[in-house]
């Protein structure tokens, strides 16, 4: 990027009244680039010049910054409620590439408090939006848990795995498998089991340690999650821990040959991205051979 596009975009940043930030998004941790001062003020406290990630976490909180994040990934144009400080807003987020092939995002956020009342048109359009981002989900979300599926999984795992091998770094996947979870659906039955699967689906999600994090359920007993850390002890710490929170909530599994509430097995992966070996996508496979 040229001093002059720069300045220019500066000096266009700066004549919205509206909180702008502009980041990149073929880099792994989505540095910020640009912000105006309208959204200085509105993340004021919060370090705006780091990982995109981490601000927006400080300042939407974990789940709007995962919304976000999966709306980032898909690289569409998406308006999303947020809160911030208190206020209701829309974030609005905006592709864009550069003239050497960089990707960029700009993100506006707008407070709707106060503002006048949509029109017809207005209204169709918001609710065509919510339409769209529900089928949207239909498509991406696994049914029990509300956690992305498989599928959605592993275009973001594919997605992320091209940013790393473009800037030659890692990407760790952490699989979790219910202990004995076979006798508990013959205990309980598939409702019950359910629950259990959607409780410990927001276990995971809670221990997440950034919003770049990504959780989806397999299949009828195992979940996994997607990291951007690159240190297997720091890693396996994570998992260790997660882990522990699923000890914790406590859910009686008269059955299990290992204790008397639901535990996770887990299995941790980490791989450079240097194009040397199989990608991270062959962990899913592991087991499912015939």
């Amino acid at each position: 990027m040229s001093s002059l596009t720069v300045d220019v975009l500066e000096a266009v940043l700066e004549s919205s009244a509206d909180p702008v930030l502009l980041m990149r998004t073929d880099r792994t941790d989505w540095p910020v680039e640009l912000v105006n001062t309208a959204f200085a003020n509105l993340a004021a406290g919060v370090q705006v010049n780091g990982p995109f990630a981490v601000v927006c976490e400080a300042l939407f909180g974990r789940d709007s910054a995962l919304e976000i994040s999966e709306a980032i990934r898909s690289g569409e144009q998406t308006r999303l409620p947020v809160e911030c400080a208190g206020k209701e807003c829309v974030l609005t987020l905006v592709p864009l590439s550069g003239e050497d092939g960089a990707r960029y995002a700009a993100v506006y956020v707008r407070d709707v408090a106060g503002t006048p009342p949509a029109t017809d048109d207005a209204a169709l359009s918001q609710a065509l939006l919510k339409a769209k981002r529900r089928i949207r989900d239909l498509d991406r979300d696994d049914p029990v848990t509300g956690l992305l599926n498989e599928r959605a999984f592993r275009d973001v795992l594919e997605h992320d795995w091209a940013v790393a091998a473009r800037e030659h770094s890692s990407l760790a996947l952490v699989r979790f498998e219910l202990a004995d979870f076979g006798a508990y659906v013959d205990v309980f039955g598939r409702h019950a089991s359910d629950s259990c699967l959607r409780r410990v689906g927001r276990a995971i999600r809670r221990c997440l340690r950034r919003a770049s994090d990504v959780v989806a359920r397999l299949d009828d007993d195992s979940f996994v999650v997607l990291s951007h850390a690159a240190d297997e002890d720091g890693v396996r710490s994570f998992a260790a821990r997660i882990a522990a929170a699923v000890r914790e909530l406590g859910l009686h599994h008269p059955r299990s040959r290992r204790d008397r509430f639901v535990t996770v097995d887990f299995e941790v992966e980490v791989r450079a991205a240097d194009g040397d070996g199989p990608p991270l996508s062959t962990v899913l496979d592991r087991g499912r051979e015939t």
